[in-house]
């Protein structure tokens, strides 16, 4: 599969090159259509808040810890809701299903990404990738204003819309159904350092400990670690 699309830097929907991300995606209804309509608000002004930080250079450290700060709120308590809902959409508990998803993902390590972790909830999945779009990997559109960049290598966007969109397909044969399996939007936030990837394998891997499923995370069938 050979990927070719533009990649324009500085954008807020786009991660920078070669970092390494953390990636929330969940099934479509799992959580109360007014609590998404709040989610979705607040991720727009996370979003340009993001922007105007990578813009302005007047911005000083206490300014960005307040946004990483409510940043770090609001994705709490976008789990919290994920975890305590008493969705009945639980597609991924179904064994064929999650086994799909977690070999889907395996198959794109080393084709797209560089794959790190992972975690197969019953209404989420969280995962932890470098994606293979690098600085060596970008090349410059001549003339192009503003500056952009082409690549063979995909973008977050064209990685998940390729992982989402076969296992919707597969998993709906599964499960003998027809309609929207994934929620559209996916949360993901990008790796700072090495210290805050260590903080978030951790948490990845301890949400079924942290659901009562299982007393270790190595018990639970559906995480997934990176051999170091």
């Amino acid at each position: 599969m050979e990927y070719k699309q533009f990649y324009r830097r500085k954008l807020p929907h786009l991660h920078s090159p070669g970092a390494t991300l953390f990636v929330t995606f969940r099934l479509a209804g799992s959580i109360p259509k007014s609590v998404v309509e709040q989610w979705r608000q607040e991720k727009l002004w996370l979003e340009k808040e993001r922007g105007r930080l990578a813009k302005n250079d007047r911005i000083n450290q206490n300014q960005k810890e307040s946004f990483l700060d409510f940043h770090r709120r609001w994705f709490a308590k976008f789990e919290d809701v994920l975890h305590k809902e008493e969705s009945e959409i639980v597609w991924l508990k179904d064994k064929n299903v999650a086994d799909l998803v977690s070999e889907s993902m395996k198959y794109r390590d080393g084709k797209v990404y560089k794959l790190i972790c992972f975690c197969i909830m019953s209404n989420h999945v969280h995962v932890v990738f470098t994606p293979l779009l690098n600085e060596q990997s970008l090349t410059e559109v001549k003339y192009s204003n503003p500056l952009r960049y082409e690549s063979s290598e995909p973008t977050l966007g064209a990685i998940m819309q390729s992982l989402k969109g076969y296992t919707a397909h597969e998993a709906n044969k599964i499960l003998n159904r027809a309609g929207q399996f994934w929620e559209v939007e996916s949360y993901d936030h990008e790796v700072r350092n090495g210290e805050e990837l260590d903080r978030i394998v951790k948490y990845v891997l301890n949400n079924p400990v942290k659901a009562g499923l299982v007393k270790n995370w190595r018990d639970w069938q559906w995480n997934w670690l990176a051999e170091k």
